[in-house]
C-alpha cells in the first residue's frame, strides 16, 4: 500500500486527474502510477463470430468485421499508450520523479481490485470518457469504485485547484471513524488543515466525541491541524450552508 494510482482516459477530466495525482504524490512522498483500462466490451481482444453460420456468400463480411474489430483494438491500445506517456510527462513537469504507467484490457473495477494491495490513494475523475455530457453529477462507474474499493479515493473536478483544507462529515459511526483515520494517514501529511463537521439535530455532547478524534489524527502527521465544528440541523436532510473556503477537499 505505497502508490498513488491515477485512472485516466480520453475525457475532459484527465488533465485535472493528472494534476491532482501529481499533487498527492508530492504531498505523500509516494510513487505515482497512471492506469488506463480499455473496456473489454467496447474493444474486444478478438471477435468470435463462429456462431454466425448459414450466411453463404456473405461469410466474407464476418472476416471484414473481425478485421475491423482487431484494428480498432490496436488503435485504442496505441491511443492509450500516448495518453499514458502524456500523463507521465505532465506529472514530471509538476515535480513528480519517475512516474510509472500501466495499461489493462478488461473492466475498470476488476483492474483496480487486482491492484488494491499497492494503492495508498486512488485518484479518479468525477466523470469518465463514457459519461458524455459534463452536466451529469457523477460518472457511470464512480459509485461502484467507491463502494468496492477499501482504499482512500480522491474524486477530482474538471479543473485543478490545490487543496488547502479537508472537510470530513462525521457522525461517530465506525465508517466515519475509519475515514478520519484514513485521512490522517494520507492527505493530511501533505499539510492540509482538517475540519470534522458533525451534522445532527442534537449537538449536546457532540463536541466531546469530535474532540476525541482530534488527538489521534494529529499524531499521524505534524502538518495535520484538526479542528471541529458541530452543526445543528432540523430536519436532518436540511442542506448545510457554511462559510467554508472553496479550497476544501
Amino acid at each position: 500500500m505505497t502508490n498513488v494510482i491515477a485512472c485516466i482516459d480520453g475525457s475532459a477530466s484527465a488533465p485535472a486527474v493528472c494534476d491532482y495525482a501529481a499533487w498527492a504524490s508530492r504531498s505523500l512522498q509516494a510513487p505515482l502510477t497512471f492506469l488506463h483500462v480499455l473496456d473489454q466490451q467496447q474493444y474486444p481482444v478478438a471477435a468470435n463470430l463462429s456462431g454466425n453460420i448459414g450466411l453463404g456468400s456473405r461469410e466474407h463480411l464476418l472476416d471484414e468485421l473481425a478485421s475491423l474489430d482487431e484494428q480498432r483494438s490496436k488503435l485504442a491500445l496505441e491511443q492509450g499508450r500516448i495518453m499514458l506517456a502524456n500523463a507521465k510527462e505532465r506529472a514530471i513537469g509538476n515535480g513528480v520523479t519517475s512516474p510509472e504507467s500501466k495499461q489493462r484490457h478488461g473492466e475498470l473495477l476488476e483492474s483496480l481490485q487486482a491492484l488494491e494491495d499497492e494503492i495508498r490513494l486512488l485518484v479518479i475523475g468525477r466523470q469518465g470518457e463514457s459519461s458524455g455530457s459534463l452536466s451529469q453529477h457523477v460518472g457511470s462507474q464512480l459509485e461502484s469504485v467507491i463502494r468496492i474499493m477499501h482504499r482512500p479515493v480522491l474524486v477530482t473536478p474538471t479543473a485543478f485547484k490545490e487543496p488547502k483544507s479537508a472537510l470530513v462529515a462525521f457522525d461517530g459511526s465506525a465508517t466515519t471513524r475509519k475515514g478520519v483515520e484514513m485521512l490522517a494517514s494520507s492527505l493530511c501529511s501533505g499539510g492540509c488543515q482538517s475540519t470534522l463537521l458533525w451534522s445532527d439535530r442534537k449537538t449536546k455532547n457532540r463536541y466531546r466525541s469530535l474532540a476525541g478524534h482530534k488527538k489521534p489524527c494529529s499524531t499521524q502527521g505534524s502538518p495535520f491541524i484538526p479542528r471541529s465544528v458541530a452543526v445543528k440541523l432540523s430536519p436532518p436532510c436540511m442542506p448545510i450552508r457554511t462559510s467554508m473556503p472553496s479550497t476544501y477537499l
